[in-house]
């Protein structure tokens, strides 16, 4: 026999026999970015992130790619350029998709990955050119965005 839905403030409560789906934090709904399979298959088949950007500019993953290779050539001021790229073009993605400008971007919903990587490929760049406010205050919105990633990205 299926609850009864009530909304109460805003929330959407069911009572009986089914479960209740509140945010009990309180907090904004985790923000779910739309997948796009493409530029994650081209990067996986080996084509260059630098032609997959160019093909699919608004794909953080793509500049989150090329930042974190050229981090590792140790052109760091190249790595924040792209970095910085990939971090706008995901926040004008997660604002298309209901985000207000904090709560919680989950790691374990593939599509936001792109995303995070880049916000943690800025953090990882500021910090290497001494640039510590920008370190912290992405470091911080990387852990507030996703405890997961924070700990899986290092």
């Amino acid at each position: 026999m299926p609850g009864t839905a009530v909304v109460d403030q805003g929330r959407c409560l069911t009572l009986g026999p089914m479960t209740l789906h509140e945010n009990l934090l309180g907090g904004p709904p985790p923000t779910h970015l739309p997948d796009d399979p493409e530029p994650r298959e081209l990067l996986a088949n080996g084509v260059a992130p630098a032609e997959v950007a160019a093909r699919h500019p608004v794909s953080s993953l793509a500049w989150a790619q090329l930042a974190d290779d050229a981090f590792e050539r140790d052109s760091v001021v190249e790595s924040y350029a792209y970095a910085r790229t990939g971090y706008h073009r995901g926040l004008d993605a997660l604002r298309r998709n209901g985000w207000k400008g904090h709560g919680p971007v989950p790691w374990e919903h593939e599509p936001n990955r792109g995303f995070l990587r880049a916000l943690h490929a800025l953090a990882r760049a500021a910090h290497a050119i001494g640039e510590q406010e920008e370190y912290e205050r992405c470091t911080q919105f990387l852990k507030d965005s996703s405890p997961t990633a924070a700990q899986t990205l290092g």
